[in-house]
């Protein structure tokens, strides 16, 4: 069951990165959590297209996303793994980012995150992303609206 909301977690993803264009948390549910990032020139590459760091970094954020969704406001969880496939040439427009997990474990958790255009239904990216989620989990630094 989903313990932080959307507004929650877009609070802390902009207290964590202040200052950085951070991706927008569309909706939080129980089995998943959807973000979008809007996407201009600066997230190009030669042919017109969306490059593939962009779309890592978004599989990687909307997957800490859905284990804080899950887990709470705990900062120090870390990427321990990402492994993407790009499965098809994405226009140069925004992209959103569907994170479920697959497993939540003390320790570790894996999350599934589908990556595809605004308004289209095709994948342009699969990614599977694992997290090291720290012994003691409270936060390690206040996030003031994460408890509200």
């Amino acid at each position: 069951m989903a313990q932080l909301t959307a507004e929650q977690l877009q609070s802390i993803m902009v207290e964590a990165f202040p200052g950085n264009s951070v991706p927008r948390v569309e909706l939080v549910t129980d089995e998943y959590v959807l973000l979008s990032q809007p996407v201009d020139e600066q997230h190009g590459r030669p042919g017109g297209t969306l490059s593939g760091p962009t779309m890592m970094m978004l599989a990687d954020t909307a997957a800490w996303m859905a284990i804080l969704s899950q887990i709470g406001p705990v900062l120090l969880a870390v990427t321990t793994s990402l492994h993407i496939d790009f499965l098809r040439k994405p226009a140069l427009r925004d992209v959103m980012a569907r994170a479920r997990i697959l497993k939540l474990g003390r320790k570790l958790a894996v999350a599934d995150v589908e990556i595809f255009s605004r308004g289209e239904t095709q994948l342009v990216a699969k990614a599977q992303v694992t997290y090291s989620i720290p012994s003691s989990t409270t936060p390690t630094e206040p996030i003031a609206s994460a408890g509200q």
